[in-house]
């Protein structure tokens, strides 16, 4: 399927490096407001460049378009590229509210295309053998489910564009920025949240508008009980890993980016000693923590494979729309926790 990317910016690179390295997918266009933008990209890529939004979606070569504009900015690209005939695959967060997300799926089934999402973070095989477990019931019950991502961005992220740290544009901070992909990971591990406490603030950045920490209490519909933290205020050296980690009463499973620091259950089998020995390593940097340009692009290569097999085989995507919903709909509940004193959510 030949790709158009909407979006010159850092995204639309990583997205052009993923699909350049990608099985059944060609880079065949870019769009950008600023005709200097589209072509120091298209040079950039070989590829054609556009500043005609209309004239880049009138072409008939264009399969598949994604999405690598500011988060608020998902909309509007994505309902015309539907309108055109083209299948999407929008960059997280899917959009900043459920209602627009809701108008994107809306448009999709409207015009009988596949509108997928990046989720990055199912993709890599230590994830694989998590969700295995968690579908396999080797927790027993479930009793405790939580993400961690305690990473840092300097002021000069933020300075560095007028639309990062606004809710109009960004659609949070910390959580719906920085967060969403271990958000979406503790989901789709552990299932749907029945209900979030929250609290938030923004303690070391300035001329911000959203959080650059988040702490929330999870009552999930099984019944486990966890705990989602996300900042940009965090400062390590190296950075930290984001973690997602599961126990129940028959076991226990940290996951740090890629690797597992812990691999624990109460009835071994035998390729438990293979996850281990594959996927457990010792204290590394975490994946994008401190800079964004530093998180490599495999997982967005195999998610764009993903998104190709799945229209090709007429079925929904593992990522599909409303996969990527569920986080939103969460940070949005716990948003309106924080901004209610900690008030009870229920989703």
């Amino acid at each position: 399927m030949k790709f158009g990317i909407i979006g010159a910016g850092m995204i639309g690179r990583f997205h052009a490096r993923a699909i350049q390295a990608m099985a059944g997918g060609t880079l065949h266009s870019v769009y950008a407001k600023r005709p200097e933008a589209a072509e120091e990209f298209g040079s950039e890529f070989g590829v054609r460049a556009s500043s005609d939004l209309d004239a880049f979606l009138a072409d008939p070569e264009l399969d598949i378009v994604t999405i690598a504009t500011p988060s608020g900015a998902h909309l509007e690209p994505t309902l015309a590229a539907l309108a055109a005939g083209k299948h999407v695959v929008c960059e997280k967060p899917l959009e900043i509210t459920p209602d627009r997300i809701d108008q994107m799926i809306g448009a999709a089934a409207a015009a009988q295309k596949t509108l997928a999402a990046i989720l990055n973070r199912r993709f890599h095989p230590a994830m694989d053998a998590f969700k295995r477990a968690a579908d396999d019931g080797r927790f027993g019950r479930l009793t405790s489910a939580s993400a961690y991502i305690k990473w840092f961005r300097d002021q000069a992220y933020y300075d560095s564009a007028e639309w990062r740290g606004t809710w109009a544009l960004d659609g949070g901070g910390a959580l719906m920025n920085q967060s969403i992909h271990t958000i979406d990971a503790l989901l789709h591990l552990a299932g749907p949240v029945k209900s979030v406490q929250a609290n938030t603030a923004c303690l070391a950045h300035q001329r911000i508008e959203v959080e650059d920490i988040a702490v929330a209490i999870l009552e999930f519909e099984s019944g486990a009980r966890g705990v989602i933290e996300g900042s940009t205020c965090t400062w390590s050296k190296d950075g930290h890993p984001a973690r997602v980690q599961l126990c129940g009463t028959d076991g226990s499973v940290f996951l740090a980016d890629e690797a597992f620091e812990l691999w624990d259950f109460r009835e071994e089998k035998p390729e438990d000693e293979e996850v281990r020995r594959s996927f457990m390593k010792g204290a590394a940097a975490g994946l994008g923590a401190n800079d964004p340009k530093a998180i490599g692009f495999l997982q967005h290569q195999r998610n764009f494979e993903e998104v190709v097999a799945a229209i090709t085989e007429g079925r929904e995507p593992a990522t599909s729309a409303s996969e990527a919903r569920k986080s939103v709909a969460l940070i949005h509940a716990i948003y309106e926790s924080a901004g209610s004193n900690g008030a009870r959510i229920t989703l």
